[in-house]
C-alpha cells in the first residue's frame, strides 16, 4: 500500500511544519527558562491565545470536524503526517479541538448532546477531558468500580478517578462508571459531567515528570440528569475503545516526530563536535546509532500511515494502534537517549529540549495503556487467529 498524501494535503502539511518552526520552536527557549527556574512547563495564557489566533488566520481549526460542523473534515492519513509536524517540538500545543472526545462525541452523543457539547467543541470554543482510570484501574480500565445508580430522572456517581488531564479547564468531562451488574467490559457507560455539576471534587493535583499535570477527581453523590448518559447505557466500553484508538495513532505520529528532531540534533551535533581529534559524525558507534534511528523512523512512519489508511477505509485498527503504541514510545525513548548521550553533558541539562522530550514519551509509555498490557493484547489477539 503506497500513502501518499494529496497535494493540497501535502501543502497543508508544509504549512503545519512551518507553523511549527515559526511559531511553536521559538517559544522552547522562554519555556525552558521557566522550567528550569522552578515553574511549569507549557505555554502562558498570552502565548496560548496568540497561537490560537494564528491557528483561525491559517485555517489550522477543526481540522477533522465534519463538514455539517464547519470542519475541514480531513482523512486521518492527512492529520498524522501533520501531527508528526507537531511532535517536532516539545512545546505542548495541538490544534483544537483535541481529536479523541471528538470521535467519541461524533459516535454516539444524542441530537441534544450534538447542540449542547458537540458543536461548541467542534468549533473550539469549549474544553473537554475524561476520566477513565481509578486508582486501582489504570492499566485495566475494565476493572473500573466507579457506579452510577438510576435515582428517579437522574444518574448518581459515587467513586473516585485519577491520572485525568485538564481537568481544570474542561468545561464538561466524559465520565466512565459501571451501571450494570455485569463484569469487565459489561455494564460501563459514559456520563458528560458539567464543570462545576455538585458533588464533581477535583482533590488534588499530581505533578509529573517533565511539568506535566494530572488531577484526581472526586464523585460524590453527583447527579447527572438521564439526557447527560453518552451512548447507550452499559456499552460504554466500544466508544471509549474508539477514543483511545484515535489517540494511539497520534501518539504514534508525534513520536515519529520527536524522533526526527532528536535525530536532526544529534546529525547537526555529530557534524561540528571534535573528540580526540576527530568529528564524532566519524564515530562507527554515531553512524551506527544515525542508520538505526533513520531505520525505525521509517518503519514507524509506515506503521502510523498504514494503520490511517485503515481506519479511513473504515477497518478496525486497534491491534494496529496497540502495535504502534508499543513501537513508538519505545522507539522514541532510544533515539532521543541515543541524541542526549551524543551531547555529552550539555545533552542532560534543562537547556535543550531533548530532557523535557525525554520526560514526554516516558509518560507515553504509560497513558493510554502501558507497554506491557499492549504486548499482552496483541498476544493474546494474533494466538486467536484475529490478525494477520
Amino acid at each position: 500500500m503506497i500513502f501518499e498524501l494529496s497535494e493540497e494535503h501535502r501543502m497543508l502539511r508544509d504549512l503545519v511544519a512551518k507553523f511549527v518552526d515559526q511559531e511553536l520552536i521559538p517559544l522552547e527557549r522562554p519555556m525552558l527558562a521557566r522550567e528550569a527556574a522552578g515553574g511549569r512547563t507549557g505555554l502562558s495564557e498570552a502565548e496560548e491565545e496568540k497561537l490560537l489566533a494564528r491557528c483561525k488566520e491559517l485555517g489550522l481549526w477543526s481540522l477533522d470536524v465534519p463538514e455539517e460542523l464547519g470542519g475541514a473534515n480531513l482523512p486521518a492519513v492527512a492529520l498524522m503526517a501533520m501531527n508528526e509536524e507537531l511532535g517536532r517540538t516539545c512545546i505542548p500545543f495541538t490544534f483544537p479541538p483535541d481529536s479523541p472526545n471528538l470521535h467519541m462525541l461524533l459516535a454516539v452523543a444524542s441530537d441534544e448532546q450534538r447542540k449542547k457539547y458537540l458543536e461548541p467543541y467542534a468549533a473550539g470554543v469549549a474544553k473537554s477531558a475524561i476520566a477513565i482510570s481509578e486508582p486501582g484501574a489504570g492499566g485495566d480500565p475494565a476493572g473500573m468500580i466507579t457506579r452510577a445508580v438510576a435515582d428517579g430522572d437522574d444518574w448518581v456517581i459515587n467513586g473516585r478517578k485519577i491520572w485525568i488531564s485538564r481537568a481544570p479547564s474542561a468545561d464538561f468531562i466524559i465520565v466512565m462508571a459501571r451501571t450494570g451488574e455485569g463484569r469487565r467490559h459489561d455494564g460501563v457507560t459514559a456520563f458528560i459531567v458539567d464543570k462545576g455539576a455538585k458533588g464533581f471534587i477535583i482533590e488534588r493535583e499530581i505533578a509529573m515528570i517533565g511539568g506535566q499535570r494530572t488531577y484526581e477527581i472526586v464523585f460524590e453523590d453527583c447527579r447527572v440528569p438521564k439526557a447527560q448518559v453518552l451512548g447507550q447505557i452499559g456499552r460504554g466500553f466500544a466508544p471509549m475503545q474508539l477514543r483511545l484508538t484515535v489517540r494511539r495513532l497520534q501518539m504514534g505520529a508525534w513520536c515519529t516526530g520527536m524522533a526526527v528532531r532528536a535525530l536532526a540534533m544529534l546529525c547537526e551535533h555529530a557534524r561540528n563536535r571534535v573528540t580526540f581529534g576527530a568529528k564524532l559524525s566519524e564515530r562507527q558507534a554515531i553512524q551506527w546509532w544515525v542508520a538505526e534511528a533513520a531505520t525505525k523512523i521509517h518503519a514507524c512512519r509506515l506503521m502510523v500511515m498504514d494503520a490511517a489508511a485503515k481506519s479511513d477505509a473504515g477497518r478496525d485498527v486497534r491491534t494496529e494502534a496497540s502495535m504502534i503504541k508499543v513501537f513508538a514510545t519505545e522507539m522514541a525513548t532510544e533515539i532521543i537517549d541515543q541524541a542526549m548521550q551524543a551531547h555529552g553533558a550539555m545533552g542532560v541539562t534543562k537547556e535543550l529540549p531533548l530532557q523535557l522530550m525525554a520526560s514526554k514519551v516516558r509518560t507515553m509509555r504509560v497513558y493510554e495503556g502501558p507497554s506491557e498490557v499492549h504486548r499482552m493484547t496483541i498476544g493474546k489477539r494474533v494466538l486467536d487467529g484475529k490478525w494477520g
